[in-house]
């Protein structure tokens, strides 16, 4: 059995990596760490900052509600505080899932049952 190839991920970035994905300066990351308490990089011993992708996620989102959305720090502090529900889907795109997931349900009940289940049982329009 031939051994399989270990993929080493990388865990942490410097503030400077992350501020050159990003298009941004480090001073910025730090004021955003400042006004933003839910980002919170890890710290090493001498105090530079290291992020995970859990934290680039939640820059990029601040990132994403400053720049491109216009919001301003406190109306971005509020949107984050929001259930993600209720800050981030629309209700014309819930009604879709909700659609794709009744047809996905109506599928399996199919094929567990071994038969054709009507699409009008589950108000949908075409299969």
């Amino acid at each position: 059995m031939p051994l399989k190839e270990k993929t080493i991920e990388r865990v942490y970035w410097t503030i400077g990596e992350v501020a050159e994905q990003l298009g941004v300066n480090t001073s910025v990351l730090r004021y955003w760490e400042k006004e933003f308490g839910m980002l919170r990089p890890k710290r090493t011993g001498k105090g530079d900052r290291l992020y995970t992708k859990e934290d680039i996620a939640k820059v990029r989102r601040i990132q994403q509600l400053l720049k491109d959305e216009g919001f301003t720090i406190q109306g971005a502090r509020e949107r984050l505080r929001q259930r993600p529900q209720q800050a981030d889907v629309q209700p014309d795109v819930l009604a879709e899932v909700v659609d794709r997931l009744l047809h996905v349900r109506a599928r399996l009940l199919e094929l567990r049952a071994g038969t054709e289940v009507p699409a009008e049982v589950f108000h949908l329009e075409g299969a």
